[in-house]
């Protein structure tokens, strides 16, 4: 089992979950993290650090979230590795909580 980020962290991108991550298995693009579900340990360090509640267990996944659990593993085999934490994007505020943003997710 691994940990999926879905459609909160679009546009947001806080890097809290990073920091906590003992195998290192976050890969970052320019508006969005995601998980390397091959690399996940499911430890589970991450879902509580994430200010956005963006991260779930892939079995609790919403319904209408599921497609980020594809999503996670095809951007994490091109996306670089982050290890550490960064400052949110600048309007992460503005967008935290907005439902649907996957149009907006940059690759």
């Amino acid at each position: 089992m691994t940990f999926v980020v879905t459609d909160n962290c679009v546009k947001c991108k806080y890097t809290d979950c990073v920091e906590v991550c003992p195998v290192d298995c976050f890969y970052e693009g320019p508006n969005f993290l995601v998980i390397h579900p091959d690399e996940c340990i499911d430890c589970a360090l991450c879902e509580p650090e994430c200010p956005a509640q963006a991260i779930f267990s892939e079995d609790e996944v919403p319904e209408d979230m599921q497609e980020y659990i594809e999503l996670n593993a095809a951007l994490a085999d091109v996306w670089p590795n982050i290890t550490e934490k960064k400052d949110a994007l600048p309007d992460a505020a503005d967008w935290d909580g907005v439902k649907d943003k996957l149009q907006h997710l940059e690759r």
